[in-house]
């Protein structure tokens, strides 16, 4: 008969110095022996002594776990890998000897302004035993196939503005992140040229001229001049050492 585990190990999140413990059970035709793995930084690497079905973990560093049960014929398999993701900080209120491992909230995600077409991302992180599951929410509305600690809208849209929040949550209960307000803009020409002309401004040594030459007006006939002008006065800075950024209409 073959060995067939009856409990796998879960995931957990917790934060620093918290002790837990993984389990794992198993049958088979054989009394069972246990063995627990660690891996961290692609190394994997046996636990010393780590030979019962319960595992007490005192968490240090995020690593990944997994448990071999074999039987006296030398038959063997392995538990699913878990991952123990610690965190180095603690939720503000919250005591670690009282926690029983519902959601807690560590991060939140933050208000933000992006230029149509560029990408926007969200991200947030809860602690729970097992590791809570996400699902984001935009103006109330479920968000399908955003249920990671990240949400990531590559070309953003006007459209994708709005109010977003994730709730966290698992068989302990549910937590909510704060709400954040996203505005997702279109930059007009003269906005993007005033984006550039400050970041020369900010980047550069040397002195900057901006020259704008208006040719058309909607009151006023068309000038013959703007564009001679523009033109003899950037070669005249130019050659006064200004980096020069000619505009025209």
């Amino acid at each position: 008969t073959a060995i067939a585990i009856t409990e796998q190990p879960v995931s957990v999140s917790v934060p620093v110095g918290y002790t837990f413990t993984l389990r794992c059970r198993a049958k088979g035709c054989t009394s069972l022996q246990y063995q627990w793995f660690c891996q961290h930084q692609s190394i994997c690497q046996q636990i010393p002594g780590a030979t019962q079905q319960d595992l007490p973990v005192t968490a240090q560093q995020t690593q990944l776990y997994t448990c071999r049960i074999n039987d006296l014929y030398k038959n063997a398999v392995f538990s699913d890998w878990v991952k123990v993701e610690v965190h180095q900080c603690v939720a503000r209120g919250l005591s670690p000897q009282l926690w029983r491992g519902e959601p807690v909230i560590v991060l939140n995600p933050t208000e933000q302004r992006v230029e149509v077409g560029k990408s926007l991302q969200l991200q947030c992180a809860a602690m729970g035993i097992p590791t809570p599951c996400y699902q984001w929410y935009r103006n109330g509305n479920l968000l399908e196939h955003q249920n990671k600690k990240k949400l990531l809208i590559a070309h953003a849209k006007v459209s994708d503005s709005g109010t977003y929040l994730c709730c966290a949550s698992n068989n302990h209960g549910e937590h909510w992140t704060n709400a954040v307000d996203i505005h997702v803009v279109r930059l007009c020409p003269l906005l993007r040229v005033y984006s550039f002309v400050t970041w020369c401004f900010f980047s550069a040594t040397g002195k900057i001229a901006l020259l704008v030459g208006n040719n058309r007006y909607q009151h006023h006939p068309n000038l013959m001049a703007p564009v001679t002008d523009v033109f003899e006065l950037r070669l005249l800075l130019e050659q006064l050492g200004f980096q020069v950024v000619s505009l025209l209409d």
